[in-house]
């Protein structure tokens, strides 16, 4: 894959990790998903070798840079057939919200933790009733002396088992217009009121979705994150990461897909020649291969922008590039399986698997079609239909 946009330490990184995914591969994890275990040899190695941590402050234990160097990690580790999920929501997500808005006590708490691995944090925002409308969270936070009591529900919440706290999007009311606004709520694991239930799924990955039931969870003033009157700049602060990094799991799982079915084109041989050689095969792949690039081009620019400190423009780079890399994603992962053919199915392969990987992708964290909305409303200017 083309590094031209790349310093040298980037291109460094981006072969360390390559090798360290490598060592682990897709048989490590097909077997943690087997035995209903958690990546943790390799996400403990990982954050040895500075990589979980490598988008935050450096004062507080982390690599110093930002989610250029975050998602060459994600996207390197996915190629290898190994990736962490946690690391979208852990790192990317909240550690990126409380570098940039928390508290120096929060930040001192949490932060060398989520650096070096040795703490987890999950990020609730999706409700029953509200799905890719965050206008319409019910999650809400009132005041009780100086205390918050926290009272909601939240769904499809990765990681909650091995997370030492949630990080809840809630609302409360603003005191001078009544309404609801967004804010940020450091959640313990073991608060009292805060239940969990994992949600079966078909999806088969190390990281579990959960339901959370908050029954008026009691939390110190201190849990909430930054300034109650800048909920929604801290939110989206946290959102354009989550979809940058949604976009390099998109990328790994891709190059991940193609890769196999590049070898098996290239060896494979039903008459003559290998089957790589029929444009039938390889032209598709070629177009996948394309596509993953071009995808990648997009995610890069919304990094760099985001990195920089343009949250605008990060905001549309961000939501171009998860759209472009999961359908790039799904389509390599539905090539690759249809280029192994009866192969394509079977576990020794590994690639059945992705094919309802891939669409997670497409469905979150926010759906196709609501980037689509945000599109040709931010970017093009045309009207809502809601």
């Amino acid at each position: 894959m083309s590094t031209v946009l790349e310093t040298e330490d980037q291109q460094a990184l981006r072969a360390a990790v390559a090798a360290l995914g490598k060592r682990y591969g897709r048989d490590y994890m097909t077997s943690v998903v087997r035995d209903g275990a958690h990546p943790r040899e390799l996400w403990a190695e990982a954050a040895k070798l500075g990589y979980l941590g490598v988008n935050l402050p450096e004062e507080f234990g982390g690599g110093g840079g930002g989610m250029v160097e975050l998602s060459i990690v994600l996207e390197e580790l996915g190629a290898a057939g190994s990736p962490l999920l946690m690391m979208i929501v852990s790192p990317a997500i909240c550690g990126t919200v409380i570098a940039r808005f928390g508290t120096d006590t929060q930040k001192q708490q949490w932060l060398p933790g989520l650096a070096d691995g040795s703490l987890t944090m999950a990020f609730g925002i999706t409700e029953p009733d509200a799905g890719s409308n965050s206008h319409r969270i019910t999650t809400t936070a009132r005041r009780d002396g100086e205390d918050w009591l926290l009272t909601g529900r939240k769904v499809f919440v990765s990681g909650v088992d091995i997370a030492d706290a949630t990080l809840i999007v809630g609302r409360t009311e603003d005191a001078r217009t009544g309404r609801l606004k967004p804010c940020l709520f450091i959640v313990p694991r073991d608060a009292p009121g805060f239940q969990r239930s994992q949600i079966d799924m078909e999806l088969q990955a190390p990281e579990k979705q959960f339901e959370l039931v908050l029954d008026d969870v009691r939390l110190p003033a201190d849990a909430l994150v930054g300034d109650e009157d800048a909920g929604l700049l801290q939110l989206f602060a946290g959102l354009n990461p989550e979809r940058i990094m949604t976009a390099a799991f998109a990328l790994g799982m891709g190059r991940f897909a193609l890769g196999r079915a590049v070898e098996y084109a290239r060896t494979r041989q039903v008459w003559k020649e290998p089957i790589g050689s029929h444009q039938a095969i390889a032209h598709p792949l070629a177009q996948a291969h394309i596509e993953l690039e071009l995808a990648r081009l997009m995610m890069q620019k919304a990094a760099r922008l985001y990195d920089e400190g343009d949250d605008i423009g990060a905001g549309e780079a961000a939501n171009m590039a998860k759209y472009a890399a999961a359908e790039a994603c799904v389509k390599a992962v539905d090539q690759s399986v249809h280029t192994l053919g009866g192969n394509g199915l079977t576990r020794e392969y590994g690639l059945a698997s992705l094919i309802t990987a891939s669409r997670v992708a497409r469905i979150a964290p926010v759906s196709r079609e609501m980037i689509l909305n945000y599109v040709s409303h931010q970017s093009l200017g045309l009207p809502k239909s809601y």
